[in-house]
């Protein structure tokens, strides 16, 4: 561990850290903003029935038509959009930038373990962001996007809900993947045994299970099970890093 900085010095390496993250972001975000028409074709894919997972359970054929009710609405949503995209391009030399100013008050050992939590995170967290995008969306949007109360009214859907509902089932999901990375930082705390997970495993499920029928609240019990299979699979997996870092633990000790 080595900060022989004065705490002025600190602020001068944040200061130029943050100068050098947000000039990442506005080149990132002016980038994705001039890529409009691949950006949007992109974000409102899953509107129409060709989209992959609508193909793979053979959907019924449907075509989501959003509008747009404000006069300025269009140009901030592909404000907020590039901002987004731009932030989400430029992630990894962020990353790299922030552990570049706290690196040096770390220990070896506590650099390993850093390593190693800020890439699980950011590869899980972008896990949940793909599937999310591939699976889990396009399955929302084409359940609340064609549920009626009646024949008689049709949805109008605007385009800032849809985008709306995007980013934030993106960042749910992009959490939810966190989950094992978080269990294994508990792990090694001491604070999380796989026998306490193993043993509420069915209330888990149930819970996994409620969380899936909120997210996709549908009583199509096929897009019910896509939905819970993903989380599921997670909890199994965080057992696994549970058991496997607590036996490293005892080892060590």
């Amino acid at each position: 561990m080595n900060t022989g900085q004065t705490f002025w010095e600190h602020l001068d390496v944040l200061r130029g850290c943050i100068l050098r993250i947000l000039v990442a972001v506005v080149i990132g975000s002016v980038a994705a903003f001039f890529m409009k028409d691949g950006l949007f074709d992109l974000i409102f894919a899953p509107c129409n029935s060709d989209f992959i997972i609508y193909r793979l359970i053979n959907a019924d054929d449907f075509h989501l038509h959003l509008i747009n009710t404000g006069l300025t609405e269009q140009m901030m949503i592909h404000l907020k959009m590039a901002l987004c995209i731009g932030i989400i391009v430029v992630s990894p030399y962020i990353i790299f930038v922030l552990y570049g100013f706290i690196s040096p008050a770390l220990y070896d050992n506590e650099k390993q373990h850093s390593i190693r939590i800020i890439l699980s995170a950011f590869i899980m967290f972008f896990v949940g962001v793909i599937i999310n995008y591939f699976i889990i969306f396009p399955l929302t949007v084409r359940f609340l996007g064609t549920y009626q109360l009646s024949s008689t009214i049709s949805n109008m859907l605007t385009v800032s809900s849809y985008i709306d509902t995007l980013l934030m089932m993106t960042l749910l999901f992009g959490i939810i993947f966190e989950i094992p990375v978080l269990s294994w930082i508990l792990a090694r705390l001491g604070l999380l045994k796989a026998e306490w997970m193993t043993l509420y495993r069915r209330h888990a499920i149930v819970a996994i299970l409620i969380i899936a029928a909120v997210i996709t609240p549908t009583a199509d019990i096929l897009t019910l099970s896509i939905v819970s299979l993903p989380i599921w699979l997670l909890y199994e997996l965080s057992i696994f890093i549970v058991l496997k870092t607590s036996k490293h633990n005892v080892t060590k000790n």
